[in-house]
């Protein structure tokens, strides 16, 4: 597994700005802090791939700042020899995940990009109640989501998501 300090490195060398690693730096937090709630609770999380995953989540925003960053990023993770499981946590961020059927009508390659794990669970949730660097409600979230025109569907796993993890906010 890449370091805390390596993956810094890795984000600053893949063109990302200050502004972005910052905000991967809250979701890193947002994502052990989650983690560890649902350790209380008896969940198997593995804490430092959520920390790390958390950090490299939008390494695709050195290239793309738009749907495309999640597919960008892993493609990236994959040529850099990441490990897996950071790679699909960097694929299946976004949001609550993206069907391939949706996937395929917003232009990225027609595949599935759901969140499956528990550690691609709590990072896409983290990165849901981090706008920035602020820490927001789910339902705020959504809210955003809404005002952005989003489809009934992405605000429906989003709401699914902080239900099956039992978080709303931080």
């Amino acid at each position: 597994m890449i370091s805390y300090r390596d993956a810094i490195l890795l984000l600053k060398n893949e063109g990302c700005s200050e502004k972005v690693i910052q905000h991967c730096i809250e979701v890193s937090r947002a994502s052990e802090e989650i983690a560890g709630r649902l350790q209380k609770r008896g969940y198997d999380v593995d804490i430092e791939l959520v920390r790390i995953g958390g950090l490299l989540h939008d390494i695709g925003r050195g290239t793309t700042h738009g749907i495309m960053h999640a597919d960008a990023g892993s493609r990236r993770a994959t040529e850099l020899g990441l490990n897996e499981k950071l790679i699909d946590i960097i694929r299946n961020h976004i949001g609550a995940g993206i069907p391939a059927e949706e996937a395929k009508e917003m232009g990225l390659p027609p595949q599935d990009y759901i969140p499956l794990s528990m550690e691609e669970k709590v990072v896409a949730h983290a990165d849901n109640l981090v706008k920035g660097t602020k820490r927001i409600s789910t339902e705020e979230r959504i809210n955003r989501m809404k005002k952005k025109g989003v489809g009934k569907e992405a605000i429906e796993r989003v709401h699914e998501l902080a239900e099956e993890l039992g978080i709303k906010q931080l």
